[in-house]
């Protein structure tokens, strides 16, 4: 690795930092614009003023916005995002939880997502202007033209109402078995892939495209190389950036996905978590919630520029 990686990867990690510095101060400014008063909130609309003054001045909700800001940042930094306001237990404990089931969604859908989408689009950029390319491509923008939540209805009138084939709830306690988790989870698995698969095989398509239409490319087919290790050999190495943001992006993508997909399949899921914190104006919850979505997106995209940087042939020979 020579000094111009280093220096990119090095600038590249500070602009994250900066970045998420920046998020967590529109999250904490975003839960705190959230209409209504705490203390009234947890106390019921009898409480009296003297009781709903002294559970603010108990929650610091009386200190200037700056200072319970430096105080809720230094908490995060430390790994203490604080105590749930409704029921009095540790954040990180609720998250804790909850955070596994999360991941074990998103694993299987990435594990399905990804490899389908890379298909098609090494696939439709290998044949690309052919009556497949079309069709795929014009499935694609259908996907991508219906909202999640749409698919996600739809899915339960007709897998889990009509039909019957599927459960509607995605959760049942104590399940063991890999398949029956696989059969539980098949509505949100199959309802966030359709929402990822989009992006993520037109980049896909996209980025090798531009790479086909490359003069080394055109000397390895007067070579006599056939189309397969033309893409695998020649084109897809020199494509791994694109490709690999391309994969990121799309990944992040889902988390907006998530929030909705848990909701209506009722997930018990950090994004779920997430929603009911707001409904019950439960800030702390909120805000660890909001920063964790915010430092996976951006971890997400950092790794993407890394991988980019390393695999930029310009840079290896430097």
């Amino acid at each position: 690795m020579n000094a111009a990686m280093l220096r990119l990867i090095a600038l590249r990690l500070a602009l994250g930092l900066l970045t998420l510095a920046i998020v967590s101060a529109l999250v904490f400014t975003a839960t705190e614009l959230l209409p209504g008063d705490v203390a009234e909130a947890l106390l019921g609309q009898s409480a009296t003023p003297q009781a709903v003054a002294g559970l603010r001045a108990a929650l610091h909700l009386d200190q200037p916005a700056w200072k319970r800001f430096l105080i809720w940042a230094g908490g995060m930094l430390s790994g203490d995002p604080g105590r749930s306001l409704v029921n009095q237990l540790p954040v990180a404990s609720l998250i804790g939880n909850r955070l596994p089931n999360s991941l074990k969604l998103a694993g299987l859908t990435a594990c399905v997502t990804v490899p389908l989408a890379l298909t098609l689009g090494i696939t439709t950029a290998m044949w690309r202007g052919s009556r497949y390319d079309r069709i795929v491509a014009t499935l694609i923008i259908g996907i991508v033209s219906v909202p999640e939540f749409l698919i996600a209805s739809l899915a339960v009138m007709i897998f889990a109402v009509k039909l019957r084939w599927l459960p509607a709830l995605a959760f049942r306690a104590g399940v063991q078995d890999f398949w029956t988790m696989l059969w539980l989870l098949a509505m949100p698995i199959g309802t966030l892939t359709l929402v990822g698969i989009g992006q993520m095989a037109r980049m896909t398509r996209a980025a090798l495209v531009t790479v086909l239409a490359s003069s080394y490319i055109e000397m390895a087919r007067l070579k006599g190389a056939g189309p397969i290790r033309i893409v695998l050999i020649h084109a897809l190495p020199n494509a791994l950036g694109p490709i690999v943001n391309a994969v990121a992006l799309s990944t992040s993508f889902l988390l907006g996905g998530v929030i909705i997909v848990e909701t209506i399949f009722n997930y018990p899921g950090l994004a779920k978590l997430m929603v009911d914190a707001v409904s019950t104006r439960d800030l702390p919850l909120v805000q660890a919630c909001a920063m964790l979505f915010c430092g996976a997106y951006l971890s997400l995209v950092l790794i993407a520029d890394v991988v980019a940087i390393l695999a930029n042939p310009r840079l290896r020979q430097r």
